[in-house]
């Protein structure tokens, strides 16, 4: 079995993988930081309230956003799997050609969802919408090409920004409103938080189509912890919770 970790600002999303299906997934908050001992601790009790045998993790994958967690992740590895983890990184073998001014800097987060919707969309330009603490939109044409990427706060990000800066705005549950006007505070505040990036998304789909995609409309997909909250809005072509996961997976088996 192999485990992955997709380790983002918010959280370190998880996953087994077996016989080339994920078994399991879990979460785990990325702002509690933690001790090499926190997270070996918690990866394998995790593991064994999952009904997995960390005994049988023969592999682990990483793509992580967070440097300051990777020297900590690494050492959990070793020290609680006996296992030197693989970090998809700049240098390793991924499949897709990334045209930015600089390639090195590119998110590995980016880099596993365009491994995994060119595995699943192959010979097809490509949106991959990515719903974690940021929203990130990212363009890969049929030539597996990563040609670039947009990012602006995520739902709950923007949430948060609201509730600092303005006195009598409350924290709210993130959730789609029954109505556009809202009635109350709290209305209000979700209306804004998801028909404001439901906007933002139908634009940022158009504009990068128009710019990059003229000569064949891209497949668009969906991933991330609030990939559900907009599945029902008919602006995605695949819903693939897993993208990250399934695209790591699938870097580790190329090196």
């Amino acid at each position: 079995m192999i485990l992955c970790l997709d380790v983002g600002n918010t959280q370190i999303f998880g996953g087994v993988f077996d016989n080339d299906q994920i078994k399991t997934c879990f979460r785990y908050e990325t702002k509690q930081g933690g001790t090499s001992d926190q997270l070996g601790i918690f990866l394998k009790s995790v593991l064994r309230e999952n009904n997995v045998d960390a005994d049988k993790i023969e592999q682990v994958a990483i793509c992580s956003v967070v440097p300051s967690l990777d020297y900590s992740l690494r050492s959990a590895c070793i020290k609680y799997f006996k296992l030197e983890p693989f970090f998809l990184e700049a240098g390793v073998k991924t499949g897709i050609h990334v045209k930015s001014n600089d390639p090195a800097k590119v998110g590995a987060d980016l880099i596993a969802g365009a491994i995994s919707a060119v595995h699943s969309y192959p010979k097809e330009n490509l949106i991959v919408i990515d719903f974690g603490t940021a929203t990130t939109f990212a363009a890969i044409s049929s030539k597996k090409e990563f040609l670039g990427a947009s990012f602006l706060p995520g739902i709950r990000l923007s949430m948060n920004a609201l509730q600092s800066n303005a006195a009598q705005l409350n924290v709210v549950e993130i959730l789609k409103p029954k109505h556009a006007v809202g009635r109350s505070t709290a209305e209000c505040i979700q209306s804004g938080l998801y028909y404001g990036h439901i906007g933002v998304i139908r634009e940022m789909v158009e504009r990068m189509t128009q710019e990059v995609f003229a000569d064949k409309p891209p497949v668009v997909i969906g991933t991330g912890g609030f990939v559900n909250l907009f599945e029902s809005e008919n602006v995605f072509t695949a819903v693939l919770p897993n993208l990250i996961l399934e695209g790591l997976f699938l870097a580790l088996k190329m090196n």
